[in-house]
């Protein structure tokens, strides 16, 4: 059995670190209730930014030769060659939020992102530690932008990636984050949000037309479509990149606090158990001093 010198430490370091994680879940929870409110509010503007682009090329009839729609009736060597893909992935540059970055993570090495052809955007600073340690080719470092997320750091982020896009630097455009579905659940979500496809906008149009009672009317451009879409599509990625970085931070604290919740209650476990380890230790030295006594009392006489 442990010496009560020993239990008594090791209590007081525990309890000692009780106190750091309930001071880090208040923080938490004083953020998380601002971060929260802000997704809230942002939400249905970027799903409609979403649902209207959609339903645009949906309208459009798949004619379109915009660099951000991708016509599939190439040729064969290039529907063969390997795509290369750029993942923006959104973390946290802190850690001590559960599962919260392994999990963004494990999106894009769990999936079917080859290091060969992959290109990552790192947003915090767990990503991107975790992706060079991997092996993965990064590109920038926008880990200050997830402090306190501005439209500005989203449309920086756009046109760094949209111009690899256009330049054949990268073929596909996909996003990795976490979705804030309420205080303890926090999906981690990968989306592709360029190019479109005509086959998905084919289906997309499909599936309108089924709800429709007649044939839907194609969209009409003014002015031409490759110019409005030109402006339109780069401003709808913009709105989705940062539409998850508010996202993640409310997910990122709201796991935080999860996190430190139960770290707070598993330390309190632990002093419970210590106390009564140290009251037994304290009861068996008061019980060998009194033999020690009596057993010396015994031999004077």
């Amino acid at each position: 059995m442990a010496s009560m010198r020993d239990i008594k430490r090791r209590r007081d370091s525990i309890q000692s670190t009780s106190q750091i994680t309930k001071a880090m879940k208040l923080v938490s929870t004083v953020k998380l209730q601002k971060a929260k409110g802000h997704a809230e509010e942002t939400k249905p503007y970027f799903n409609k930014m979403y649902e209207t682009v959609s339903g645009m090329l949906a309208r459009s009839g798949g004619s379109s030769s915009n660099p951000y729609v991708r016509n599939n009736r190439g040729d064969a060597d290039s529907a063969q060659k390997p795509k290369k893909k750029g993942v923006i992935m959104i973390t946290s540059n802190r850690g001590l939020a559960g599962g919260y970055n392994s999990n963004v993570i494990k999106l894009v090495t769990n999936g079917d992102f080859d290091k060969e052809n992959t290109v990552i955007y790192p947003v915090g600073r767990k990503g991107l530690e975790a992706m060079n340690r991997m092996g993965y080719t990064l590109q920038g470092d926008y880990s200050e932008v997830i402090n306190k997320p501005l439209f500005g750091d989203a449309v920086s982020i756009g046109k760094t990636v949209s111009a690899a896009l256009e330049n054949g630097e990268i073929d596909e455009v996909y996003l990795a984050y976490t979705v804030f579905k309420n205080t303890v659940t926090q999906i981690p979500t990968l989306i592709k949000i360029l190019p479109f496809d005509e086959e998905d906008i084919a289906e997309s149009q499909s599936g309108e037309n089924s709800k429709a009672e007649g044939p839907v009317a194609l969209m009409n451009y003014e002015p031409e479509e490759e110019e409005t879409l030109g402006y339109i599509i780069p401003l709808y990625m913009n709105s989705l990149i940062f539409g998850a970085l508010v996202e993640a931070v409310a997910s990122e604290n709201g796991a935080r606090m999860q996190a430190m919740d139960n770290a707070t209650s598993n330390a309190e476990e632990m002093i419970d158990t210590l106390g009564l380890q140290y009251n037994r230790a304290r009861q068996a030295a008061i019980t060998q001093e009194l033999t020690e006594i009596v057993a010396g009392a015994s031999a004077i006489e």
